[in-house]
This record gives C-alpha cells, sequence and structure tokens, in this order.
C-alpha cells in the first residue's frame, strides 16, 4: 500500500494517520510499541522527504494481514517502510549539538529501525527501513525517547 506525498509540511501529519489507520487491519495493536515505532519512522522518514528535497514522494508501507497468519507466523513478522523521492541527494545522518533543533531523524531512524538504508532509483532515490515485531529492543527503544510516540505528536525531526 502507498500513499502519494505532496511537498508540504502538513503532509507528515497526513501520513502518520494514513499509516496508523494501515495498522488497524494488519494485526499490530495501536497500543503496541511496534506501532509506535513504525508511525514515528513515518514521520522522520517524511519529514525528510518534505523537507530536504522539497519535492512529492511516495510512502510505501508493507505490513502482514491479521488473518493469514498463526501465532508463531506472527511473532516472526518484518514491517517494511519506504519513501521514494526524486532527489538524487543521499541521506547523511549528521551530528547534532545540544541545543540543535533538528538533524537527528536519520540517527533515530538507526536506533529504532532493526535495518535500513537507501538506494537510487531512478532520477531519485528510495529510502527504507525495516521492523521485526520480535525484536527484543522495540520496548526499549520506544521509551528511551519519552514514553512512546505520543510525546513526539507535535515534533518534526530533521535529517538530510
Amino acid at each position: 500500500m502507498q500513499l502519494e506525498i505532496r511537498p508540504d509540511p502538513a503532509e507528515v501529519g497526513r501520513a502518520r494517520r494514513w499509516a496508523r489507520s494501515r495498522l488497524a487491519g494488519s494485526g499490530i495493536a495501536a497500543d503496541e510499541p511496534l506501532a509506535e515505532t513504525i508511525v514515528l519512522l513515518v514521520s522522520e522518514l517524511v519529514t525528510n522527504a518534505v523537507v530536504h528535497t522539497g519535492r512529492p514522494a511516495v510512502l510505501r508501507l508493507s505490513l502482514p494481514g491479521a488473518d493469514r497468519r498463526s501465532a508463531e507466523e506472527e511473532e516472526a513478522v518484518t514491517v517494511r517502510l519506504e519513501v521514494a523521492d526524486t532527489s538524487n541527494r543521499a541521506p547523511v545522518p549528521r551530528c547534532a549539538g545540544g541545543d540543535a533543533t533538528g538533524g537527528r531523524g536519520l540517527a533515530l531512524v538507526d536506533g529504532l529501525a532493526d535495518r535500513w538504508g537507501w538506494s537510487p532509483e531512478g532520477a531519485g532515490k528510495r529510502i527504507w527501513c525495516e521492523l521485526d515485531r520480535c525484536s527484543e529492543t522495540r520496548q526499549g527503544a520506544a521509551m528511551a525517547y519519552g514514553g512512546g510516540l505520543a510525546s513526539f505528536e507535535g515534533l518534526a525531526f530533521e535529517a538530510v
């Protein structure tokens, strides 16, 4: 499933709402740490695309179907999130100073995702990350950033 993103900062909130609505039918509960992490990562990657490229992007979310898994398979689920844009600028993690209001987006992606990367795609690029439902660090990582996603709702993080 995918969502077209306009180069407008308001699209970040729309992308979070869209991701939450997709989670509802996937068997991932809204209060599950994995759901909070997915929505935070959507926010980070869409913010990067909107703020740093100023061009349209496409958000893709690959979620498992709740009705197609056994209990054992449910524990091993991997969720994949991708944002494709038409900028050929590579994403570059930055070192943000203690007083900086931005520059931590890719550090959050690196800390919260089980895997992430990027690849050139046509005239642009695709940035992706994957989260494993059975990851032991998921709850600790989400809580380390202020007790869950609710504390991030009004914030937009910056990364290149």
